[in-house]
């Protein structure tokens, strides 16, 4: 699994109302966005992650959700191309479909883009629904047991802040459960109380 590498991201709410958001000092960085997975509209950031098959981050950021997926992973995986080996691969979902995308993975990181197919191309992997679960528990232990869409951030520095103390407290877990041997690594229930 240490050759391969898992991309994504979700809805980062920040705000539920109208009122909210004309009077937040979020305004101007965070936006409207759609989330297609879960047929919903929200106001406030995604958040992009690049992940080990463990659920370990390795990196990310938070975007303006009007801007392009595969824009901002490319900015992401540009800044932070040295944590990204030469053959790994690089495990996406449909959104990140495009000629551009695909060359900047294959010629600038030497990597492998594996996404699940279109129905307007060629088979070439499938649905890949089994794989792309692994990015999508990520996110639900981050937003279920970790309460990252209730992080109660009202300044762009203080859902940062909040974004990354998650990450960091799933990293620790995860390394924790690594270093002792437990057999699911992303497994936050012996922290559960």
């Amino acid at each position: 699994h240490d050759d391969l590498r898992l991309i994504d991201s979700t809805p980062l709410p920040c705000a539920a109302s109208r009122e909210t958001v004309k009077r937040s000092d979020l305004a101007g960085h965070a936006g409207y966005g759609y989330c297609r997975s879960h047929s919903r509209y929200f106001w406030g950031f995604r958040l992009y992650l690049l992940t080990t098959a463990e659920g370990m981050p390795i990196s990310w950021c938070l975007a303006n959700p009007k801007l392009g997926e595969r824009e901002v992973m490319t900015a992401l995986l540009e800044r932070d191309h040295h944590l990204v080996r030469a053959g790994q691969v690089i495990l996406a979902d449909k959104g990140f479909a495009g000629k551009e995308f695909e060359a900047f993975i294959t010629e600038r990181l030497e990597g492998h883009l594996v996404r699940p197919d279109r129905k307007d191309e060629p088979t070439r992997h499938g649905r890949l629904a089994r794989c792309r679960q692994w990015i999508e528990a990520v996110f639900d232990t981050l937003k279920g047991q970790l309460s990252l869409e209730q992080h109660g951030g009202r300044t762009p520095a203080g859902v940062f802040a909040r974004t990354g103390q998650r990450l960091l407290a799933l990293a620790a877990a995860i390394w924790h459960n690594w270093t002792t041997g437990a057999e699911a690594k992303r497994s936050l229930i012996a922290y559960d109380h």
